[in-house]
This record gives structure tokens, sequence and C-alpha cells, in this order.
């Protein structure tokens, strides 16, 4: 069960129909009780009808005997103390009004009242004459419902009352009914109907939401079995199919297929990344070896120079690989401020050469990355200056700028991309003597960006590089 219920096909499914049949049973209950009120006020209109034809004669002057009273609805006529007067033929039992007699007990005169249309009879005609003084009908009918048998049927009737003020008869009340049994046939009927109609309905609106569902998934399927594929077979460069619907589940496999892209070049990078670096530790690393296993045969021959100058390399390397490592990691930065018109003057101190301009201007981040930026700057720009070598920070805006420039050679703008890529050496600078590992470009644009900043490259005045380091001041 809980596995069924675990699809999002299952879930939809039993969603939708759970909000059809509230739905449904809403409306339904709406229309019963609509249906129900509305032969309500319709028997209520029928029963008035009968009682007001009663009442009329009755506020004519007419005797109880003498009333015309339909002997296929319950009547009764009540005096003013709850005494039966006059009441339908048949009427055997009655409930719902204001008495439960069904036979009359007076006329109003000191005779006999009625329970049936009169004889014709001389002696009726004698015994029960009109009244000579007219009644007035009253205002206000009341409903009640109850239930009469009539002639031995048994039925549930909507009752009205209707208040006459019969001349010295004082007031009377006219009870009529009117059966309900159409009411409750019709209720009956259309109860019936939603019993049978509304799990056919569910049943049909669960079909259609199971197949439109399937079919609305099935391409979601598709891309979970080629992730699962990609992942068995770890081939990042496998894609998942793309639907052409244009909706939702498209835009989700464009989505995933970017991911995949991404995260192939990531993986490429990194591999790049580690062949890289293992092939540059291994010549320092060999080259060390060498010397040590030299010196320790041949004491004599020992390069001390040498060994200390590959220690160098090798720890300056590792130091960068490990910052590298740790901005790919998403190390933040900071927020400590400091200035860097003194930071640029700090990196430049005692070196030949290297003239610092520009005033102090304030930003915010980690001193030390920035402080490294600067220093692999201006060793690029020392590796390839002719003579000099000029360090300017100024403000633009909002942004604190470092500016380097030499009169070297410069930079092809063919190239002023790709000089900042890791393990990346022109053909000029290919000498790790001179060159380095090809990571302090690399290591500058990192730590520029995570910083909020730029850092690009153009033509110098002299016509060496330019290099522009872009930082958002403190606020």
């Amino acid at each position: 069960m809980r596995r069924l219920f675990g699809s999002v096909r299952s879930r939809a499914t039993l969603g939708a129909t759970l909000v059809v049949a509230v739905a449904l049973v809403a409306a339904g209950a709406a229309v019963l009780l609509s249906l129900r009120s509305n032969l309500l006020d319709q028997a209520g209109n029928d029963a008035e009808r009968t009682a007001q034809n009663v009442v009329a004669q009755l506020a004519a002057g007419k005797a109880y005997g003498r009333l015309d009273l339909d002997d296929e609805s319950p009547v009764q006529v009540v005096d003013a103390g709850g005494t039966l007067v006059a009441a339908s033929e048949d009427l055997e039992r009655i409930s719902g009004t204001a008495t439960d007699a069904v036979r009359p007990q007076s006329d109003g005169t000191g005779g006999a009242g009625a329970s049936a249309v009169p004889d014709d009879d001389a002696d009726d005609d004698t015994a029960q004459e009109d009244q000579d003084e007219p009644g007035e009908i009253g205002e206000g009918t009341e409903f009640t419902d109850g239930s009469a048998t009539i002639d031995g049927d048994t039925g549930d009737y909507r009752f009205a009352a209707v208040p006459v003020q019969a001349g010295d008869r004082g007031k009377l009340t006219v009870y009529a009914g009117a059966s309900l049994d159409a009411e409750q046939s019709a209720v009956n009927s259309a109860l019936t109907v939603m019993l049978i109609g509304l799990p056919l309905l569910l049943a049909v609106v669960a079909g259609v939401t199971w197949l439109v569902t399937r079919r609305a998934l099935r391409p979601v399927e598709g891309i979970r079995a080629e992730m699962a594929a990609i992942t068995a077979s770890e081939d990042l460069a496998r894609r998942v199919p793309v639907p052409g619907t244009h909706d939702e589940v498209a835009r989700l496999a464009l989505t995933t297929n970017e991911t995949l892209a991404a995260l192939q070049t990531s993986v490429e990078r990194q591999r790049r990344f580690v062949a890289d670096a293992s092939h540059e530790l291994r010549s320092p690393i060999a080259s060390l070896r060498t010397q040590l296993e030299v010196g320790t045969a041949h004491p004599e021959l020992l390069d001390l120079d040498g060994a200390v100058e590959d220690t160098v390399r090798l720890q300056d390397l590792a130091s960068d690989l490990l910052l590298l490592a740790r901005l790919d990691a998403g190390e933040r930065p900071g927020e400590s401020r400091f200035d860097l018109g003194a930071l640029a003057r700090e990196q430049a101190e005692g070196r030949a050469d290297v003239t610092v301009r520009g005033r102090g201007v304030e930003v915010a981040g980690s001193r030390g990355q920035v402080g490294r930026v600067l220093t692999n700057l201006l060793d690029n720009a020392q590796r390839h200056a002719r003579s000099a070598v000029t360090l300017t920070v100024r403000e633009e805006g909002a942004w604190a700028v470092v500016a380097v420039a030499d009169d070297g050679d410069g930079v092809a703008e063919a190239d002023r991309e790709r000089i900042f890529e890791r393990f990346v050496r022109l053909d000029e600078a290919r000498s790790r003597d001179d060159g380095g590992a090809g990571l302090g470009l690399a290591i500058a644009r990192d730590v520029a960006v995570r910083h909020g900043g730029t850092l690009t490259v153009g033509r110098a005045p002299a016509g060496g590089a330019l290099f522009e380091l872009r930082l958002p001041q403190a606020r």
C-alpha cells in the first residue's frame, strides 16, 4: 500500500478522485436540499389553497355540516378553545396539528358538528342552517409537518393553518394537509440515482486521471531511466531524452542536460587539473630527488642552491594547489576591511623597478587572498617587463581599481582569456625556471570573482600588458 501511493501518478489520481468526490457530494446535497425545499413549498401551497377554500366557506357563514371538505386530504376546523368542530369524513388519525381528534364535538350552535359533506335530507337542512352573519379571513398562514390516515392509507403531510373570524362562531382555525408522497418519491429517486452514479463517475474520473497522469509522466520515467543508466555507466557524455511537449517536463529535461554538461565539464576540468598538477609536481620532486641521491653518493657534488630552489618551487606549487582547492570548495573570503593602497605598497616593497602610485581605498574581504593576487600580478609583470612596472591604485565610482602595467611585449588579444586558465603558459614563458606552473593568474581571477570583482588584461600605454583588478569598495 505504501509503495502504491508512493508514486506521483497514484497520489494525483487519489487527489483528483477525492476532490471530485467532495464536489459531487456537496453538489448532490445541495440539489437534494433544493429539491426537497421546492417540493415542500409546493405541498405547502397546495395545503394552503385547500385551507383557503374551507376558510372562504366559513367566512361566508356556511354551517359546519354543509362545508365542502376534500375527501382525499385531511382537513380539520378547530375553534378558539382547541375543539374540533369539523373534519374530513374518512379521516381516521392525524398528528402535527392543534388536536389529534378526528370526530367533531360541537357545531358551534349547540348541535353536532360535521365530519363530511352534509346530506340533502330536510332534517339536516333544518338542524344546521347557514349563519346570517359573515366572517373575516385572518392573515398569517403557519405550516407544520405531520401524518394522517385517510380511509386506511397512512402518509406524511404538509399542514397549512389558516385563521378565520367566523361571525358569532368566533375565531376558527382551518388545518388542511397536502401529501408529501411526491416529495419523498422525488428525493428518494434522486438519492438513488446519485448513489449509483457517484461511484461510476468517480471510477471514470480515477481512470481518466490515471491514464492522463501516466501519459504526462511517461517522459519523466524516461529521464529517470536514463539518469540511472548514466549513474551506472559513469558516462557523463550521455544526455536524457527531451520530449517535444514544451512543458515543465521538457524544461526539466533541458535543465538536467545542462546540469550533466556542467558536471561533465567540471569532471573533465578536475581530471585535467589532477593530471597537470601531477605533471608539475613530478619535475621538482624528480629534480630534488636526483640532487639528494647525487649528494648522498658524492657529497662534494651536492647542489644546495638548486635543491633549495626546487624545494621552494615545490612549496609554492603546493600552496597554489591548496588555495585553488579551497576556492573550488567555495571558501568565503570574509568581510574584514583593509586599505588596498597600503596592501599594494606592502607587496611592492623591495621589488626593483616597481613604481607605486595612488591613494588608499578601503575594500572588504580576505586581505591574505587579495595580497596573493597582487603578488601574482607583480611576479607576472616583472617576469615579462623590460625595465619597469607600474602599480596604480585609484577609485572609479563604487569600485577600487588596481592597475599593474609593464613595458614588455604584452599579451596577444587571442590569448587574453586563455592566460587565466589553469596550467596555461604562453610559448615565451614555458620555462619552468622562469614561468612558474601557470597557476598565478588563474588564482588571481578566481579570488577576484569570489570578492565580487573582476580581473582583465589589456594593452598598457608603454605597449606591455595592463592587468586591472576591480573590487567593490567597502561600504
